[in-house]
């Protein structure tokens, strides 16, 4: 899959990377609605596509049943993610983008880029393993650097981590977390929260340099924290498949 030409088609990766995404950020299930809520479709659009991507041999799906990936389906997820994340990296790192800026152009990048570019690309930026929203980066041969992670909105008060990845969807999220200097990197602890899904009181910076912030539920959802690193280093990469 090295050149445009030799991939499936645009929309083919497209959907392969979105129930990619979804299960990597989820619960493991994927459902026709909240592929077609992500993909801005109707489910009957998804369902269509469905069928061609089980004819390609790229997913698994029973009616009414959840979707999944096929080894097949999760390595052509992989190389897609490769790219888009690799360009969103360059876009920042050599272009001077704002992180809520670069989603989109990768969207549009991704598809016609070849393999080899890419891989320029991350000779150059120093073959790094996160995006500049600390998505993970998928090495050429398909292996992703696993962390232990969990989402801010789910965490018990008192607990202390690292914000290590934002969901990147959301280019207005990103500009109020800009805004409101809630980054990558940033320790944060949570207070914390109003009931019945009110927002979180969290606490963000080191200590000696801290300030208390009431953060919505949406915001929160974005946000995943890991341990310290001193505390739990990174594990080993596993196979994307």
């Amino acid at each position: 899959m090295g050149n445009p030409g030799e991939r499936p088609s645009t929309s083919v990766e497209d959907y392969v990377k979105v129930i990619y995404d979804l299960q990597e950020r989820g619960s493991g299930r994927v459902t026709i609605s909240a592929m077609a809520e992500r993909l801005a479709v109707s489910n009957s659009s998804v369902s269509g596509m469905l069928r061609k991507l089980s004819e390609l041999g790229l997913v698994e799906h029973r009616r009414y049943g959840d979707v999944r990936l096929t080894e097949t389906g999760d390595k052509a997820a992989l190389a897609v993610l490769r790219r888009h994340r690799l360009l969103e990296t360059y876009l920042v790192e050599a272009l001077g983008y704002s992180w809520d800026e670069v989603h989109d152009e990768a969207e549009i990048l991704e598809h016609v880029v070849s393999d080899r570019f890419v891989d320029r690309i991350a000779a150059h930026l120093g073959d790094p393993l996160v995006d500049p929203h600390g998505d993970p980066i998928p090495t050429r041969d398909g292996r992703v650097v696993e962390r232990e992670t969990r989402l801010l909105s789910a965490a018990e008060p008192g607990t202390v981590g690292v914000i290590v990845r934002v969901n990147d969807s959301d280019p207005d999220l990103l500009r109020y977390l800009s805004e409101e200097r809630i980054g990558i990197g940033m320790r944060v602890e949570l207070v914390g929260r109003q009931p019945f899904g009110g927002s979180l009181m969290v606490r963000v910076g080191a200590p000696g340099d801290q300030r208390d912030q009431a953060l919505g539920l949406q915001a929160a959802e974005a946000l995943w924290i890991a341990p310290a690193p001193e505390q739990h280093p990174p594990r080993a990469p596993r196979s994307g498949g």
